[in-house]
């Protein structure tokens, strides 16, 4: 569900972006020293949402993958509008910068999740959940009815 009405924004980022980001900190920074990371990408939630449905509509064409999915819960007590943060340090003093535009990096994240159902379907199995180095999770879910 969307809390709210989804226009939280948050500044999205492709995960080998990340970790690239993070390598390079490690390997690569002064020691003490503070570096955000961020993808100079901010949207809103809902947009977040309407773009993973729309692609997977695309990449799948299940015309029932579409925004009359989308439910919306009362928003969180303090729930942040807005996460905001400079990563300008990270590529003025690293050189780094991310590399996967959103659009790529968000078709590229879905496809790897339609490319692997096995392996998600284990993920969020009650026998996956119940094993001794996963108790505590459980309350992973997904309709499978989508």
């Amino acid at each position: 569900p969307i809390y709210g009405d989804g226009k939280q924004v948050r500044d999205w980022l492709y995960v080998d972006d990340h970790c690239r980001a993070i390598d390079i900190v490690m390997n690569g920074a002064r020691s003490g020293e503070v570096y955000n990371i961020g993808g100079h990408n901010e949207m809103e939630n809902i947009q977040i949402v309407t773009k993973i449905l729309d692609i997977l509509s695309e990449r799948t064409g299940d015309e029932r993958i579409c925004p009359d999915l989308i439910s919306y819960v009362e928003d969180r007590l303090g729930h942040d509008r807005r996460y905001a943060i400079d990563p300008r340090k990270i590529g003025d003093d690293l050189g780094w910068e991310p590399s996967i535009s959103f659009e790529k990096g968000i078709e590229m994240t879905i496809d790897w999740y339609l490319s692997n159902q096995e392996w998600m379907m284990n993920i969020i199995s009650k026998i996956y959940q119940e094993s001794d180095r996963f108790k505590g999770i459980s309350n992973l879910r997904l309709d499978k009815n989508i």
